[in-house]
């Protein structure tokens, strides 16, 4: 971030949300990050506002079924049935719900399973309205060994998906 910003590391001058979420005051720069077994995530945003990723590693042990249950949306959990319990498609529906709840600012404060990502087998982009969080959008990256997803603040309709400028850097 003090990269980003041209500044040194001393000058950045964090304070965090209500319910904790990291941000530097005195700067419009949006930014979050996340980490899993073998990844980092920060993602960075000068043009978006209310920017949150999610990074989870494909290998973690997870009880799939007894999660998807509690907190997939029914519509998501009939299509990862559908899809034979695909571990590609509920790690981009787990990681798309966490970047989401994490560029809204609330974290998990809400139950899961009420919010509908809709998201799509093949697609790894879309939008989500909600009435509590407002209209999300996100884009998935399928990384091989981890999926990532940044999500951010956004207005309705195509036109009004504006994709930050993502960079990914792996060890």
């Amino acid at each position: 971030i003090a990269r980003h910003l041209h500044t040194s590391i001393d000058a950045l001058d964090y304070a965090v949300t209500a319910h904790g979420k990291p941000y530097l005051r005195h700067s419009t720069l949006a930014f979050n990050h996340s980490h899993s077994q073998d990844d980092y995530a920060l993602a960075i945003s000068d043009r978006v506002v209310d920017i949150g990723v999610d990074i989870e590693s494909l290998n973690r042990k997870i009880r799939f079924d007894a999660l998807a249950q509690h907190a997939f949306h029914p519509d998501e959990y009939a299509c990862w049935k559908a899809l034979d319990e695909d571990v590609r498609y509920w790690f981009k529906v787990w990681t798309t719900k966490e970047a989401i709840l994490k560029a809204h600012g609330m974290g998990i404060r809400l139950d899961l399973n009420t919010l509908n990502t809709h998201m799509h087998p093949t697609s790894d982009q879309g939008q989500i309205v909600d009435d509590r969080l407002g209209i999300f959008a996100y884009q998935c990256f399928d990384l091989g060994a981890a999926m990532l997803c940044v999500a951010w603040r956004s207005d309705i309709g195509c036109g009004q998906f504006i994709l930050p400028k993502i960079q990914i850097f792996r060890p």
